[in-house]
């Protein structure tokens, strides 16, 4: 009897322990899952209606869109030798933007430098062959065309009216991704020499954010128009630094004919070798002005001596340098001061060949004005 007793008192003990821990579990369930967070029944906030723009914003979109059909993504293709492995494809990439109904697009000459082959890609992935049509080295400006293509030429400014401080836009492909747009102000308008040596008379500085795949591509002002082509940055990175340049769109508009239709540009040149005269030289050379350049060599048949302009004629010496003297002392061209040849270049980049303009030289003590057409360079000088 007593060890009946004991096993119905044990079996009373385990049921109750069982019910215990098992309503006491089953109980706890909802209460950790509410902790946790039903997964059935999240809960978030919502926005009411379609996000709205500031007029900030409105123009970045508006400029995107409107100039976004214009760009396009630029991928050369040449063929470089190596010694061990004979010839060896490589692929290059970079910007442009369509210029005219054509099919003719601006980009710069180092994109497109040496190719075999140019492709083109629009912003809809649409691709075209693209043949070079005319280069400009010395100022890192190409011209190519496609055709059968429906097109979208960009509208190009006048970058004569630029300012520190007025905001732009860069589109382009940076390291091949297509149609990325960047924003910044322009920093600085300055002459600089580029990477390749080239030399570019008040290039656009800006802080936008330009790198690999953005050369060729345009700079824009605040209404979408081209104010300047990409071309360069200053980093030790080989990254965007915030120090960007382009080319102003004006520079590159003064070639455009001579580009499509001629394949290259008739650089103008004055034909004579120069010297920057400054004021101590001069005191020693007893010329009439302290700054200006003297000729020292007129080419034969060139510009400065069919319009009568006289190069040295006595042989002197600068240090250990040889150098002529007794030519003419330019001081001006156009109206615009010259004190050494870079002035001189940038003149130059305001005209073609056959233009004809106006030097004002002194000749020993008596000014001079001669009226010279400019002859073609067939190298920069």
């Amino acid at each position: 009897m007593k060890f009946m007793r004991a096993i119905v008192i044990a079996l009373v003990l385990v049921g109750g322990f069982y019910f215990h821990t098992t309503t006491h579990h089953n109980s706890a369930a909802p209460s950790i899952l509410n902790d946790l967070g039903n997964p059935g029944k999240v809960e978030t906030v919502e926005a009411v209606g379609p996000p709205s723009f500031d007029a900030e914003e409105e123009n970045n979109i508006s400029v995107y869109r409107k100039v976004l059909p214009s760009v396009v993504n630029i991928t050369s293709r040449t063929v470089e030798f190596d010694f061990f492995y004979g010839e060896v494809p490589q692929q290059g990439q970079g910007s442009g933007f369509v210029i005219d109904k054509q099919g003719h697009i601006l980009t710069n000459y180092h994109v497109v430098q040496g190719a075999q082959q140019v492709e083109v890609t629009f912003a809809d992935r649409k691709k075209y062959k693209a043949q070079i049509v005319g280069t400009d080295p010395s100022h890192d400006l190409a011209i190519i065309q496609i055709k059968g293509a429906s097109m979208t030429p960009a509208v190009l400014a006048d970058s004569k009216t630029l300012a520190v401080g007025q905001k732009v836009f860069a589109i382009g492909n940076p390291f091949g991704l297509s149609g990325t747009m960047t924003r910044g102000i322009i920093s600085s308008i300055r002459p600089v020499r580029g990477p390749d040596g080239n030399f570019v008379d008040e290039a656009i500085q800006t802080d936008a954010a330009i790198n690999p795949g953005n050369s060729g591509g345009p700079l824009l002002n605040a209404h979408g128009e081209v104010i300047g082509i990409n071309t360069f940055i200053l980093s030790q990175v080989g990254q965007s630094s915030g120090i960007g340049f382009a080319i102003p769109i004006n520079a590159a508009k003064a070639v455009l004919n001579d580009l499509i239709t001629l394949g290259r540009v008739r650089r103008p040149s004055l034909g004579v070798r120069t010297l920057p005269i400054a004021p101590e030289l001069a005191d020693q050379l007893g010329l009439a002005s302290d700054s200006g350049v003297l000729i020292m060599v007129v080419s034969p048949g060139g510009a400065a001596e069919r319009a009568g302009l006289r190069g040295g004629n006595e042989r002197a010496f600068i240090g250990n340098v040889p150098i002529l003297v007794g030519g003419d002392l330019i001081i001006s061209i156009d109206g615009h001061e010259v004190v050494d040849q870079q002035d001189i270049a940038r003149i130059m980049n305001n005209h073609r060949a056959g233009d004809t303009v106006k030097v004002v030289a002194w000749r020993g003590k008596k000014k001079m004005d001669f009226s010279v057409t400019l002859g073609e360079a067939r190298e920069r000088t």
